[in-house]
């Protein structure tokens, strides 16, 4: 059954990877996945909170942080050196066929950090603001699971790496999320 799955994982993969292939995606995926493109996005993030929010806005920032870093922590250091799946470019199955636009990577594929962190994110911010700003929901988690389909894309991981990443990272920043409101009980968005 794990053989069925990880097949059926590399199929969904070529076709992200190979089948898609166009000149759009080609140019924006790289992108999308690179941290420093969302420094704007982030830093809207910091100030927003802090400008609205003021000392509760620190404490979401600092709240969301600490999400982000466990997420990273335990996804990179902890899952990936215990599973140490290998990359698609790395795969003995998948080198041979995988198309690389980026570099292929140091580390084990999974889980996806960078799933596990966006979804983090997402998650988190989305559990504090959606009932005030409904479409912010939708909006970051499509944000995420951009960044994650790019990391299919560009050749350096599984969906399966991507799905399970994705699914921690929303624990994660559901369960922040639900601590930042037990500690701060009076913030409303």
């Amino acid at each position: 059954m794990l053989n069925a799955l990880l097949d059926l994982d590399r199929q969904l993969f070529r076709f992200i990877n190979t089948d898609c292939t166009n000149a759009f995606f080609d140019w924006i995926m790289p992108l999308m996945r690179n941290p420093k493109f969302w420094i704007p996005l982030y830093i809207f993030i910091i100030g927003f909170c802090i400008w609205k929010y003021l000392k509760q806005g620190a404490i979401l920032i600092l709240m969301l942080c600490l999400a982000v870093g466990f997420a990273d922590f335990t996804s990179a250091s902890l899952v990936k050196k215990q599973v140490q799946r290998l990359r698609p470019c790395r795969d003995p199955v998948t080198t041979a066929t995988v198309i690389s636009r980026v570099p292929c990577g140091t580390g084990y594929s999974f889980p996806s950090t960078h799933a596990t962190d966006h979804f983090a994110i997402a998650i988190f911010l989305s559990c504090l603001f959606y009932r005030r700003w409904k479409w912010v929901a939708p909006a970051l988690v499509v944000w995420a699971a951009t960044v994650c389909f790019a990391q299919i894309y560009v050749g350096v991981h599984f969906p399966l790496d991507i799905t399970c990443g994705a699914i921690y990272g929303s624990l994660v920043g559901w369960l922040f999320a639900v601590g930042f409101k037990k500690w701060q009980p009076g913030f409303r968005a």
